[in-house]
């Protein structure tokens, strides 16, 4: 078996590629493993790569070496692969994807907790013809994520704080609401929407979480629905949104399993952040993908460590 390392040298406030070649020279060192470490030259390179490597059928353990974005790329590389599985070294500004699993983040910034860890399928989202692990979301929450990395080059914010003020910018100067048709499962309804956050996992934004209850492994998806509100009312929302308490708002919020999530809209303005990783069309078709994506991580550790029991009822 091979175990590559792929690195974002650009990803998180500081470089990191020499602290990801002491664990890969560890490993080799330690454990007489067949270890590789490749840097990305650019956006979609992960995808490239690791596609290209599974294709010799070689048995491989990817490790995504950076933040969401190349967590996502990776993953859209190697999913359907039985040879591939791949797990996560976070050295980007919000890492969401792993806060997914709890306390045991931790754990996976050292590869030596990770070489020989379980494997474990995960669900994963299919959004036109790109994959999500986490959240696929479409609306105000998609446009401030495509804004958020320019911010999150300042010195002084961190990845959340880089959300709020991309956040504040497209609250105060770009509107809230943008009119759609939106068909779950057949049904459709044309109106103007705030937010289509279709969940596998929990967190987005630097820690935002829509949909607590959402689990990644259950083969279901749970899509939050948010009408248009006006700029005081969203200022109410915004802090239990982010905390999955979106049952507050009965009459702005709708969660529902939808199988089939289709967003259509007659001008290519729907932002769709896919992980962290932006598209804009006039046209997005949502599903739970066909296939699974093969993960490792430390021992005892589960993607459905922060998930809550149960949806919650109406207040």
């Amino acid at each position: 078996m091979k175990h590559i390392f792929i690195i974002n040298p650009t990803a998180g406030k500081s470089d990191s590629r020499q602290r990801i070649y002491d664990m890969a020279d560890s490993l080799r060192t330690r454990h007489d493993l067949d270890v590789q470490c490749i840097l990305t030259k650019r956006q979609g390179h992960a995808t490239e790569l690791a596609k290209k490597l599974c294709q010799t059928g070689e048995e491989l353990r990817f490790y995504a070496c950076g933040g969401d974005g190349t967590v996502n790329e990776v993953a859209n590389g190697i999913i359907g692969y039985d040879n591939a599985a791949m797990s996560v070294i976070p050295i980007g500004t919000g890492n969401d994807f792993l806060k997914n699993f709890g306390s045991d983040m931790e754990k996976f910034r050292d590869a030596e907790n990770l070489w020989d860890g379980p494997q474990f399928p995960i669900d994963a989202i299919q959004a036109n013809d790109r994959i999500a692990l986490t959240i696929a979301c479409s609306g105000i929450d998609a446009r401030v994520a495509k804004d958020v990395h320019k911010f999150s080059e300042s010195p002084i914010l961190d990845g959340k704080s880089s959300y709020i003020v991309s956040l504040a910018v497209n609250f105060l100067f770009k509107g809230i609401g943008t009119h759609w048709t939106v068909t779950l499962d057949g049904v459709s309804v044309e109106k103007d929407y705030a937010v289509v956050a279709v969940c596998n996992g929990r967190y987005y934004g630097g820690g935002f979480m829509p949909v607590a209850e959402a689990r990644m492994d259950d083969g279901v998806l749970n899509t939050l629905v948010v009408d248009k509100v006006s700029r005081s009312t969203f200022l109410k929302f915004v802090g239990p949104y982010s905390k999955g308490e979106y049952h507050r708002f009965p009459h702005l919020a709708h969660c529902s399993t939808a199988k089939d999530i289709v967003i259509d809209s007659e001008k290519k303005d729907i932002v769709t952040c896919l992980d962290g990783e932006c598209i804009t069309t006039d046209h997005v078709h949502i599903r739970l993908a066909d296939q699974k994506l093969n993960f490792f991580g430390p021992d005892g550790c589960s993607c459905n460590a922060t998930a809550r029991e149960t949806a919650p009822t109406g207040e």
